[in-house]
């Protein structure tokens, strides 16, 4: 296994589903619809800016219109309707997809890359999202007085480093507040929107598609540039997905379609038909519906959402890692649960303080939320586009549907979905590159640690000894054979674990009862119960076991060792040592092996993971590690 969590929770406590769905659709209004529902800030004005010069009534229909199909289209009918209805186990999210479809044939390296390449983006995502929220929010103060423009970089750039900071301490303790605080802001937008449509209402007219259309094949590159624009009014959409193991499909449905939507649908109404009104678009749009004395509580309220919906993108990108540590696909890191009452309050430091530096670094380096826009859409278009792609094999796999349908369904969403990707491509010189550089970079980590994780238990596995053989020869050598049990963690299924030769060969002696557990993380997020544990006596009083658990759970050992005993294996558990290998990563002298530079990079990442020990909740004062060199 291939993390480490910190906790008294009891092992395997799935998020349990306790609350009514009203109350858990208040609750994903904070934790799931924060990036999504604070968009409005500053999706429409970055679009008209793309028209350029003074938007014509046509202009503003026209993009209107785009915003509100592609609610429709992306949010409402691919996420809301389809996405969330392909789950792993409940679990939902471009990885937890991935390792659904990677069940069904194991031999699928395409879908392993578009899924973490995918996933790889969301880190991405995660550092934009928090500056250029904030940014959004705080530029507000602008519109209140001109003073305060100096103020606006430097307050954001405080506001993300106090966001940060408080990680640590976990999400629990706000976490009640952000239902009802994201409720008032879905509130206070609707109602600002019906007051900006009052003033123009023929703006209804954009609910017509031909606007839109009339829109994109009448104003060449210009329409183009302005759809990588409107794209940025459904960045929330993956995260959405990603959320869904915290409440399940109903709650999310009956949020959305309740209350976000609608007043996502208004507040862009509402700004459109103020604009169509002769407002000045020179500044943020969104703060102009509101009146004069509600200004600076609008600030407020709106940087608290921003605050918000960053927090469930840092939360977001923390789960991310978990599931990335579980299946192998990341180095083990330190992660803390915060909180006994929910599995998805986790914290992990590495992952926090490195999203910190970015964050702040790209606020200071852009400076303003129009030129982050630029940095911002690509990475959401491109793990978008890759969750179509998956959803058109789930469609084929997993719900068996024909050929055709699905590639009628998924082919419209591919569709649209590379239209937004090409239309952001276009932005890879104005800031576009960031979020592809930090996702390549996470990507190559990920290959890195896999290949050579590969690599380590094949050298392993070259030299092992059948049991049969090993005990032969303890007992023609006369090894002491000492009171109490040994357990070996290893990674090999089959014949005697490295662990425990070394352990034979440097101490002389072996237990009477001997326990080899390997751990193996399936692609499912949970594992039932009954399926937990496999036991097979291979010699008297020498068992291997197989613990099975889902990319969402956390070994216990010394509770498997109780289970292991209720199904028979005669354990003495009142005298229990445990043995793990340390092993320690050369270059292969034949050249066989990878790269130098490969070696050296996963060499460094293993001396720097968390140990393996932790992972399982061993007793420190009973584990005994054994260390030797493994040439890959």
């Amino acid at each position: 296994m291939n993390g480490v969590v910190e906790s008294a929770q009891s092992e395997a406590a799935r998020p349990l589903v306790k609350a009514g769905v009203a109350s858990l659709g208040v609750s994903a209004l904070g934790i799931v619809f924060g990036d999504i529902g604070t968009s409005p800030l500053y999706t429409l004005k970055t679009v008209l800016t793309l028209t350029g010069g003074a938007p014509t009534p046509e202009a503003v229909l026209g993009v209107l219109s785009l915003i509100l199909w592609t609610l429709v289209i992306v949010t409402s009918i691919k996420y809301v309707v389809f996405a969330v209805s392909i789950d792993n186990d409940g679990e939902g999210g471009i990885l937890a997809l991935m390792s659904l479809l990677g069940i069904k044939k194991h031999q699928r390296p395409a879908i392993v890359a578009i899924g973490l390449f995918g996933a790889a983006l969301v880190y991405g995502d995660g550092a934009i999202t928090p500056a250029i929220s904030v940014l959004s929010a705080l530029e507000g103060l602008n519109i209140a007085t001109p003073a305060f423009e100096p103020s606006v970089l430097p307050a954001a750039a405080a506001v993300l480093v106090a966001l940060f900071a408080i990680q640590p301490r976990g999400t629990s303790w706000i976490g009640k507040a952000f239902g009802p605080i994201m409720s008032l802001w879905f509130l206070a937008i609707g109602a600002l929107g019906v007051w900006g449509i009052a003033r123009h209402p023929a703006v209804f007219a954009a609910v017509n598609p031909v606007y839109g259309l009339h829109y994109l094949l009448t104003n060449g590159y210009t329409s183009f540039l302005v759809l990588g624009g409107v794209f940025l009014c459904v960045t929330g959409a993956e995260a959405l997905y990603a959320d869904m193991g915290h409440f399940g499909s109903r709650p999310i449905r009956l949020a959305w379609f309740g209350v976000v939507f609608p007043s996502l649908i208004l507040n862009y109404a509402g700004q459109s038909a103020l604009v169509l009104d002769g407002a000045s678009t020179s500044s943020n749009i969104f703060y102009r519906l509101c009146p004069e004395p509600l200004l600076i509580p609008l600030v407020i309220l709106a940087t608290v959402a921003t605050v918000i919906a960053s927090q469930s993108i840092i939360t977001g990108a923390f789960s991310m890692t978990r599931q990335a540590i579980q299946l192998g696909w990341l180095p083990r890191l330190r992660i803390i649960q915060t909180s006994e009452q929910g599995y998805g309050q986790i914290y992990v430091g590495v992952v926090n303080w490195l999203l910190m530096v970015v964050t702040v670094g790209l606020t200071l380096f852009f400076g303003k939320s129009d030129n982050l826009a630029a940095a911002y859409g690509i990475a959401v278009s491109a793990t978008m586009l890759m969750t179509s792609a998956l959803l058109f094999i789930a469609m084929r796999e997993v719900w068996g549907w024909s050929l055709a349908s699905a590639g009628l369904v998924a082919g419209i969403f591919l569709c649209v979905d590379a239209a937004f990707f090409a239309a952001n491509l276009a932005k890879i010189l104005d800031g576009g590159y960031v979020p592809l550089l930090l996702a390549s970079l996470v990507y190559g980590v990920m290959l890195i640690w896999h290949r050579g994780l590969q690599a380590v238990t094949q050298a392993i596995a070259e030299r092992l000894i059948p049991v049969g053989e090993f005990m032969a020869s303890v007992e023609a050598r006369k090894i002491p054979r000492v009171p109490g049990t040994a357990v070996f963690l290893t990674r090999t299924s089959r014949d005697t674990p490295p662990v425990m030769v070394w352990h034979v060969k440097h101490n002389r002696a072996l237990h009477d009862y001997l326990f080899v557990l390997t751990a193996v993380t399936q692609s499912v997020p949970w594992i039932k119960d009954s399926e937990r544990l496999s036991l097979t006596e291979v010699a008297p009083n020498f068992w291997r076991a197989t613990a099975q658990y889902g990319f969402m759970e956390r070994p216990d050992v010394p509770a498997l060792l109780s289970r292991a005993r209720d199904q028979g294996c005669g354990l003495q558990l009142e005298d229990v040592t445990y043995y793990v290998g340390l092993e320690t990563v050369v270059s292969r002298e034949d050249g066989k092996g990878l790269p130098a530079w490969e070696e050296a990079l996963f060499a460094a990442m293993a001396r720097n993971a968390v140990h393996v020990t932790d992972f399982f909740r061993l007793p420190p004062d009973g584990v005994v590690e054994i260390g030797r060199q493994v040439a890959i």
